[in-house]
């Protein structure tokens, strides 16, 4: 009896124990599968300037040059093992093909508590971190990141620092050209302002035959950070076969930022040498049969049948005519036959 009573006292307790471990264990996310992401990091559910109990895509922060700013971000590692998470600050720019970067050391204003931190199994830590605004900083946009990194992946949040002060929205659109082997549009953004621009393009471009071709409303996929320049490039997807042709593009962004540029090209197709080749030759062939027609006996430009010989005996009878109008005399008049030679042919022709 005391036997079955131990029994039913211990099952008792293992079927308590088991029921209350759930509500022990954290309700902390799934381990990941193999090649998931692992731990993760973002902006602490509340804090900052504009701290949001649903989450924040991102750090924004602000304050004037002097102030220390202070946030907390998150680390969260569902899995089994523990990771050793490290930090840092890194200032943000971009790269030759218009994408954001970070530097790969720490260059800005941003100080975590910790620079390591030890994250058990299935756990999450809140880490605070400072931003220090220096007296002498230029008012507007500062982008930077906080960047964590362990099990040799390296991860950033992005950390949207403005200075308080006067703000300039400002942008130019430089060095516009026409790349016409590929068809592209090239150009090149400056922000001229101190803040932060996602730039919207217009794009019109045509010529005089074809290649009609616009943009409107396009907003780029970059971030033009202050006082920093981008080069970019356009698809021109029908350029015109012929001709001159004019691209003109428009660029907007927020703060009432706004800049124009124009370029000009001449288009020739590649059969345009071949078209000019064809009628050269034509001339050229065309020049050496009339050259050699002229160098053909009784072809040239000389006299005509009744030309020539023929008028020369003309004169010569008319010659003839005139000497028979005498009466047979010699020229000095005194009627002998015999004192000129030329009474015989002179008779001859009258007889004629």
């Amino acid at each position: 009896m005391l036997t079955r009573t131990i029994r039913s006292a211990v099952l008792t307790a293992a079927v308590l124990l088991c029921s209350a471990v759930p509500a022990l264990v954290p309700a902390y996310a799934a381990a990941p599968a193999d090649g998931g992401p692992g731990w993760t990091v973002a902006p602490a559910s509340s804090g900052g300037t504009r701290p949001s109990a649903g989450g924040r895509p991102y750090f924004y922060l602000e304050g004037a040059p002097g102030t220390v700013l202070e946030d907390a971000l998150t680390l969260t590692n569902p899995g089994k093992k523990p990771v050793t998470v490290r930090l840092r600050g890194a200032e943000a720019y971009h790269t030759p093909a218009g994408g954001s970067a970070l530097r790969a050391t720490d260059t800005t204003w941003i100080t975590p508590a910790a620079r390591s931190v030890e994250l058990p199994a299935r756990t999450s830590a809140r880490v605070p971190f400072s931003v220090t605004v220096p007296a002498t900083a230029e008012p507007g946009d500062h982008p930077a990141a906080i960047v964590a990194a362990a099990g040799g992946r390296e991860t950033g949040v992005r950390v949207r620092l403005r200075v308080s002060g006067p703000t300039l929205s400002a942008l130019t659109v430089e060095d516009v050209r026409v790349d016409k082997g590929p068809g592209l549009i090239r150009y090149t953004l400056v922000n001229r302002g101190n803040t932060a621009l996602t730039p919207h393009l217009d794009v019109r471009a045509g010529g005089l035959i074809g290649g009609d071709h616009r943009i409107a409303g396009r907003t780029l996929p970059v971030e033009l950070l202050p006082g920093r320049r981008v080069s970019l490039t356009e698809k021109w997807p029908h350029p015109p076969a012929l001709g001159a042709a004019a691209v003109h593009l428009v660029v907007t962004a927020g703060g009432g930022a706004r800049s124009t540029g124009t370029a000009s090209a001449v288009f020739v197709p590649r059969w345009w040498p071949a078209g000019l080749l064809v009628p050269a030759l034509a001339c050229a062939g065309l020049w050496s049969l009339r050259r050699r027609h002229a160098r053909r006996p009784g072809t040239g430009a000389g006299p005509g049948p009744y030309d020539g010989e023929g008028a020369e005996g003309s004169d010569r009878a008319d010659a003839g005519d005139s000497g028979s109008t005498g009466s047979g005399k010699s020229p000095g008049g005194t009627g002998d036959p015999g004192g000129s030679t030329d009474s015989e042919p002179a008779t001859a022709g009258a007889a004629t």
